[in-house]
């Protein structure tokens, strides 16, 4: 089942802030969204993707999240929260791992862009609901238990020119 076909309906859950932050720590870049929802549709069919965002009220955010939906992304935003200590937080993984579930009965493969670990068994269950699961990632940053429990690894890395800015 590591065929790919242009029948297959797909699904593209991007982790944002995950590869938001690979990006600029590797390489001082930012990802190319175009290329990355191209690049993982991989010829298919598009059934939904969605780029999972924080509102940090920085500049250009407003920008970035319309040229997301420009691109062919659906966005969800959540806010980032300041606790009295001041640290933040602001992470989507039960959104994502919600969505990729709900969506399972709906496509043949998910597509996961993100090097997140936490993410390993929510690829192991998609797997046995029948999906077939797509890491897109920085190698240097994703985690040696998702990309095992995934039936393929995408290595962003491997192409800096194509998902790169």
């Amino acid at each position: 089942m590591t065929d790919v076909h242009p029948g297959q309906r797909v699904a593209m859950l991007a982790d944002a802030q995950n590869l938001y932050h690979t990006a600029r720590s590797l390489y001082t870049r930012n990802i190319d969204y175009a290329s990355l929802l191209e690049e993982g549709v991989n010829g298919r069919e598009l059934t939904r993707a969605i780029a999972y965002v924080i509102r940090a009220e920085a500049e250009d955010e407003e920008t970035f999240f319309e040229a997301l939906v420009d691109i062919g992304f659906e966005t969800k935003i959540k806010d980032i929260k300041t606790f009295g200590d001041g640290s933040k937080k602001a992470d989507w993984d039960v959104g994502m791992s919600l969505d990729a579930v709900t969506l399972a009965d709906h496509v043949d493969t998910v597509v996961l862009c993100t090097g997140d670990g936490d993410f390993s068994r929510l690829c192991r269950h998609l797997k046995h609901e029948g999906c077939k699961v797509e890491i897109m990632a920085f190698r240097e940053s994703t985690a040696e238990e998702l990309i095992e429990a995934a039936d393929t690894f995408r290595d962003l890395s491997e192409d800096e020119e194509t998902f790169l800015l």
